[in-house]
């Protein structure tokens, strides 16, 4: 929580991206048993678990709320399965504005939310005292390409969401304010529940031209922070706009944010610079996912070279993305051991 508030901390706090998943073993039997990954998402019991299971094998400083991005798709009208393969699948898909109007509505959102704001307020008892609670969603724009898709992808894979958005943006907008206000309320209600932190998800900022990023994803993420701030102005915000290449200078400011995640294509010197120094903002991130799958010589040099170049500033150690699914738990362990026994060189 310092370093989230712009602190340079004695060493970087560590927590990961999908720490909590498939690649622990004892995840797959409380999925199992709560039914599959809907189930787990809507069970408060099963999701506090998993939640919990990286704090108990691994020396990480957060937990980030079990849950899943396209949950909210869910609660505005869309069916959400998972299929073997596909991952998630939302039905129908929204492909139109008269899409929105017809299978979309907010008048039940909270009530199909209820079992993820009882998992936090759950988990604000079950966790250590010393590690902080972090809830999230998905910005607008990320959570728009999952509903006029139909499920996730890679970046190949968005030629329907972009052909609209980008060919017909008056007609899109609506979809993006209807997320917008979805996604304050959904935070709004974490917050109060007893999130300490949030992060925004923005996993396909990188698929947008610069003009439309700054519609699509800059200022609804602006709009977000504007309306959680008045509320709760202590509460940290964190955002991952995952491979905005360039499109990174200016969004600190341009967001209001208090820290940024970083992918792992972020030169650090800028980070250090631009984001630390001159705004006197955190950053988060960014080791690669695959060295963390490798561990070894590879991943103790890269990780040193990350906590000398950003530990001299606010900044919370983390991935460029999420745990890969093949990764060895005694790499995540051996990681936050390094991390956690790391001593800035001004103060040793």
């Amino acid at each position: 929580m310092r370093a989230l508030a712009g602190e340079r901390t004695e060493r970087p706090p560590i927590w990961l991206m999908r720490q909590a998943g498939r690649y622990l073993p004892e995840y797959h039997g409380v999925r199992e048993a709560a039914g599959g990954m809907v189930g787990l998402c809507n069970s408060p019991e099963h999701a506090v678990e998993v939640t919990l299971q990286p704090i108990r094998r691994f020396p990480l400083d957060a937990a980030i709320l079990f849950a899943d991005l396209p949950q909210i798709a869910a609660a505005l009208g869309q069916t959400l399965e998972y299929r073997v393969g596909d991952g998630p699948v939302l039905t129908p898909p929204i492909r139109s504005a008269s899409d929105i109007t017809e299978f979309l509505s907010a008048s039940r959102l909270h009530e199909e939310l209820a079992p993820i704001y009882e998992t936090v307020r759950q988990l604000t008892h079950a966790l250590p005292d010393d590690v902080a609670l972090i809830g999230y969603a998905g910005a607008p724009w990320t959570v728009a390409t999952y509903m006029v898709e139909g499920r996730g992808g890679g970046d190949s894979e968005h030629a329907l969401v972009k052909q609209w958005a980008l060919s017909d943006p008056d007609s899109f907008q609506p979809l993006i304010d209807l997320l917008t206000t979805a996604v304050i309320e959904f935070l709004d209600r974490q917050i109060e529940a007893g999130a300490e932190a949030i992060q925004l998800f923005e996993s396909w900022a990188g698929i947008l031209p610069d003009p439309l990023f700054q519609r699509w994803c800059v200022k609804p993420v602006a709009a977000i922070v504007t309306a959680l701030k008045a509320k709760h102005p202590s509460v940290p915000i964190i955002a991952f706009p995952r491979g905005a290449g360039l499109a990174y200078d200016g969004f600190v400011q341009a967001t209001g944010v208090d820290c940024v995640g970083l992918d792992s294509t972020v030169p650090l010197g800028w980070a250090a610079q631009k984001v630390q120094r001159e705004l006197g903002r955190c950053v988060q991130g960014n080791l690669d996912p695959q060295l963390l799958v490798k561990g070894g010589p590879a991943l103790h040099a890269e990780t040193d070279r990350i906590l000398r170049a950003l530990g001299g500033g606010p900044f919370v150690f983390n991935l460029g993305h999420g745990i890969v699914k093949t990764t060895p738990p005694e790499h995540v362990a051996a990681l936050a051991q390094q991390v956690r026994s790391w001593v800035a060189p001004s103060t040793q």
